[in-house]
């Protein structure tokens, strides 16, 4: 079982940067697949970014892409988000997520494919 913690966020002025982590413990990280999700106040959880395994395949929401960029370090157990250029509709909880994969390269996207979950960290940015 994976355990997936969180931190990083804060209250930011749009326009600045914030890196969000997401420290994971358990057997094995490197090979579980991991995204970010966010949800906003009466939203749904939305897709922000995902990572493979390896960290070679990432992909991003339309709404983050050239913003925000997910890496990893298997070494430290640790997923990684740096959101720059932060706008007010980016605040929200920040959720990662991770799941097992046999698959090196493979990236999920929706809620309902990953199985372990983080607290989540809110980030709110003001204008």
């Amino acid at each position: 079982q994976v355990q997936l913690v969180e931190s990083g966020g804060g209250m930011v002025q749009a326009g600045d940067s914030l890196r969000l982590s997401c420290a994971a413990s358990g057997p094995t990280f490197s090979v579980y697949a991991v995204g970010w999700f966010r949800q906003a106040p009466g939203k749904e959880r939305e897709f922000v970014a995902a990572i493979s395994i390896s960290g070679g395949n990432t992909a991003y929401a339309d709404s983050v892409k050239g913003r925000f960029t997910i890496s990893r370090d298997n070494a430290k157990n640790t997923v990684y988000l740096q959101m720059n250029t932060l706008k007010p509709e980016d605040t929200a909880v920040y959720y990662c997520a991770a799941r097992g994969t046999l698959y090196s390269g493979r990236l999920y996207y929706s809620t309902n494919e990953y199985v372990y979950w983080g607290q989540g960290t809110q980030v709110t940015v003001s204008s």
